[in-house]
């Protein structure tokens, strides 16, 4: 096992000398005061760069940061180790959301939720929030119940109850759960080293990826259900990156690179404006899909044709910045400060096609707007995502145990008419966080800090072979 002890006191040490401690960050304030200082993490210690095998630390280059992204970070994080599942059959499955007011998770767990959890294990450790040996235990106890629970050809069941058994029979084996899952897994077991190295990658070998793909139209298909078999296809750009580098990598069933090319053939760009540049759009131009594969893969490097997918998320979260300027004649809760419009909940219940223009289909606005969004873009546009997140401090029912939650909506500006809502008084703010939201905030918050989930990834084989099989440099 790699016992990261180096690491875990060097960062002791640090967060304690920049005063970050558990103890001294109150993850339950609403204090837009302390949301506008700023927390130094650049202090250096002696060896504080090597782990107890000798090992380069992953966390490289930490960066002075607003107070309020640590608060975010950490409490976010606090969600994932909170809300697992705890019997035995499906112990650290975690929950997809829970309810901030009732303090009650969902019943039901989720695979990418789960998958985010992993990844985080090691941020804990790295900063003092969770002991490297309980880290280690729960990796390995959850990877455990991974490779004992169903599987269909390798793959997961969106949704899993406590016991690690499908919710119901209304629920897919998600190939884009399932990578999330896996990214996440690998992530944690190269971190822990050792047995949950082995179990990582054992589960991730056993995945049939050539079978979730149409060798017909040279596309993944969209979901499965074995009551229904197969049905529609990912086409165009989304979040699905992460899936053509696990396929192209597979060592037994891998998936050819024509995947990934044929994505990028129907995929639609946008026009160039004062704003942004030219990108490659997405259906509903939802900023999760710009965020998720990104939050696990370094794509800040171009492929064979010159595309480069991480530059194409800065522009689409610019877009969606100026986007949400455009509306703020329409809705009390956009403007400049409070941007970002990503699948979440809203006033109506989840609309998974809460969106920016340009897109290349057709999005929805009603004012939702969900913290995560802009700040799942701070490593794209690290100023525009921190001056929202301030702005978001500043509102009373935003702030929550387990950071800010999943929406808000204050409703139409005097003279315009939305007949899609109706946000009376004060306006509407949910109950709920939820893990994938969550998990996106706190991870591109650790790799606007230090770059540490793209560090461990880009030293897992089969990210850089998948990587290397498409074209990337």
């Amino acid at each position: 096992m790699k016992k990261r002890l180096l690491v875990l006191l060097s960062s002791l040490f640090m967060i304690a000398s920049c005063g970050t401690t558990n103890e001294s960050i109150d993850i339950a304030s609403n204090s837009t005061e302390e949301a506008q200082s700023t927390i130094d993490l650049s202090t250096e210690v002696e060896d504080s760069s090597l782990t107890s095998s000798g090992e380069e630390s992953y966390r490289r280059d930490i960066k002075t940061v607003d107070a309020i992204v640590r608060k975010e970070q950490r409490a976010s994080y606090q969600f994932f180790y909170d809300n697992i599942s705890t019997k035995e059959s499906g112990y650290g499955l975690i929950a997809d959301r829970c309810n901030i007011v009732k303090g009650e998770k969902s019943n039901h767990n989720s695979i990418a939720s789960t998958g985010y959890g992993l990844a985080l294990y090691p941020v804990g450790v790295e900063y003092g929030w969770l002991d490297v040996e309980e880290g280690y235990t729960r990796t390995l106890r959850t990877l455990q119940t991974l490779d004992n629970i169903e599987r269909i050809h390798g793959f997961y069941y969106h949704f899993l109850d406590d016991d690690g058994k499908r919710m119901n029979k209304d629920v897919e084996v998600s190939v884009i759960d399932t990578a999330i899952l896996i990214c996440g897994a690998l992530i944690a077991g190269k971190y822990f080293g050792d047995q949950c190295e082995s179990l990582a990658n054992k589960i991730y070998e056993e995945i049939e990826w050539n079978w979730y793909y149409n060798d017909n139209n040279q596309k993944y298909y969209l979901g499965y259900m074995p009551e229904k078999g197969f049905s529609g296809s990912w086409t165009g750009y989304a979040e699905q990156l992460m899936m053509y580098v696990l396929g192209a990598a597979s060592p037994k069933y891998s998936v050819p690179k024509a995947a990934y090319n044929v994505m990028k053939a129907s995929a639609v760009k946008s026009q160039a404006t004062d704003y942004y540049d030219k990108f490659y759009m997405t259906y509903t131009g939802s900023l999760f899909v710009y965020q998720f594969s990104h939050a696990f893969i370094d794509f800040n490097r171009q492929d064979e044709a010159g595309v480069n997918w991480f530059n194409n998320s800065v522009e689409a979260s610019k877009a969606a910045v100026r986007y949400a300027d455009t509306m703020s004649t329409k809705y009390k809760t956009l403007s400049l400060n409070s941007w970002g419009l990503t699948a979440s909940d809203g006033p109506n219940g989840y609309t998974g096609g809460y969106g920016s223009r340009p897109c290349s289909g057709g999005n929805t606005c009603d004012g939702t707007v969900a913290p995560c969004a802009a700040i799942g873009s701070i490593v794209f546009t690290p100023e525009d995502s921190i001056r929202a997140m301030n702005h978001f401090m500043s509102i009373n029912g935003l702030w929550s145990k387990y950071g800010f939650i999943d929406a808000y909506n204050l409703g139409e500006v005097d003279g315009y008419d939305d007949p899609s809502i109706n946000i009376q008084g004060n306006g509407w703010f949910d109950t709920d966080v939820i893990g994938i939201d969550k998990g996106i905030s706190a991870l591109m918050i650790e790799n606007y800090i230090s770059g540490m989930i793209w560090n461990i990834s880009n030293e897992i084989s089969y990210f850089k072979d998948g990587l290397k099989a498409l074209g990337f440099n």
